[in-house]
């Protein structure tokens, strides 16, 4: 199996790979902590590609999760991911194994074990990547069944969340103008995604929206979030990134850490709030669409069918009803290299005028009035 780059404290032995543990839930907090060569010890139900692609860009050794990589209530493409990189799976230890290795500090994994020395801590079950395809083609089996799921609940959020998706009237009104304006959200953004508009940000000056983390890896890349919308389920990003923001807005979800608007209050942030079940970046782009925008670029969001069901199932109808509340007006990241060429600059009029000027001269010094005239010319100079 071909193993990812690591560091020099993480060794492959003749029976496993030892690495340095780091735990942590939930799994887009861990994210930011984890080093190359890590063994990243999770608890994540059916890990989604958003998440994978993470944690191979962290170059980790290993992941061990102390639920199913794939539940089989549909064919999550993250564990797919992860071992096609080359990364040593484990999953299925538990709750109170996932206690225990948050406080070891390094461990052997070897057949499903981790080891510390000679002594098995936590028994858990190995996956390769032909049983992730095997896992995967059983759980794809089910994708009827989903779409009936799928089916009811959109039908259920649009009766119980129709003032957001219908009216928009639960949508806060930003500071931020969007009227007419491009605007750019970004959400699990990775590095190349952010390559494909830097150039259109840079040319249109649009309004940028970040979710959650995404407000503190455009700032790495230079570009600067007016807009920061956060799921309240996530770490807060960086407090000179929130204070740089004109608008803030928490998404108030269930699952959301009490007392985040509190935090940000005490940061001097007066946040805006919106009452949804919808996920961040759906919020996100609801609340870039009630602004009234030309055009809304989506960089890192879900746009395929095999996207949507990546996503837990409860998010599933929340993407799909935005999409359609978005319409034409929604453009994804990909595809802006097709419709986008750049703005046309000075010297790019200089350099097509210069070109015809040559071509003309050319074709004149071709004819016996050119020659008459270049003989002229040459006589002038003498």
């Amino acid at each position: 199996m071909r193993l990812p780059t690591r560091s020099t404290t993480v060794k492959d032995t003749a029976v496993g790979v030892r690495g340095p543990v780091r735990a942590g839930r939930p799994t887009r907090a861990l994210l930011g902590r984890l080093e190359p060569g890590d063994i990243a010890v999770i608890d994540h139900l059916d890990i989604d590609q958003g998440t994978a692609r993470a944690l191979v860009d962290a170059r980790v050794a290993a992941v061990v999760n102390a639920q199913s990589m794939i539940s089989g209530r549909y064919a999550n493409l993250g564990p797919e991911i992860l071992a096609d990189a080359g990364i040593v799976l484990v999953e299925g230890i538990g709750a109170s194994a996932f206690a225990r290795l948050a406080e070891t500090e390094e461990v052997t994994i070897r057949d499903g074990g981790l080891y510390q020395g000679t002594q098995l801590l936590v028994q858990g079950r190995a996956l390769d990547l032909d049983d992730v395809r095997l896992a995967m083609q059983d759980a794809r089996a089910g994708l009827v069944a989903q779409l009936e799921t799928f089916t009811h609940n959109s039908s259920e959020l649009l009766r119980r969340e129709g003032d957001v998706l219908l009216t928009g009237q639960a949508i806060p009104m930003l500071h931020t103008p969007l009227d007419e304006r491009p605007v750019v959200v970004v959400a699990q953004a990775r590095p190349g995604d952010l390559v494909q508009v830097k150039r259109f940000i840079r040319e249109q000056r649009p309004v940028v929206v970040a979710v959650d983390g995404a407000a503190e890896r455009l700032r790495k890349a230079g570009v600067k979030a007016e807009v920061v919308v956060l799921s309240g389920s996530d770490s807060l990003p960086d407090a000179k990134v929130l204070r740089g923001a004109r608008d803030v807005v928490v998404v108030q979800r269930a699952d959301a850490i009490p007392g985040v608007t509190d935090g940000l209050s005490r940061m001097g942030i007066a946040a805006h709030v919106i009452g949804t079940t919808v996920s961040a970046q759906d919020a996100a782009l609801l609340v870039a669409h009630a602004g009234r925008p030309s055009l809304v670029v989506g960089v890192g969001l879900t746009t395929t069918l095999h996207d949507f069901l990546d996503r837990r199932s409860s998010g599933l109808a929340g993407s799909y009803l935005t999409r359609l509340v978005l319409g034409p007006h929604l453009v994804d990241a990909a595809t802006l290299p097709l419709l986008y060429t750049g703005r046309v600059r000075p010297w790019h009029v200089g350099a097509s005028v210069l070109a015809g000027l040559v071509a003309v001269g050319a074709s004149i010094a071709t004819t016996a009035v050119g020659n008459d005239w270049a003989q002229q010319l040459m006589d002038l100079v003498r």
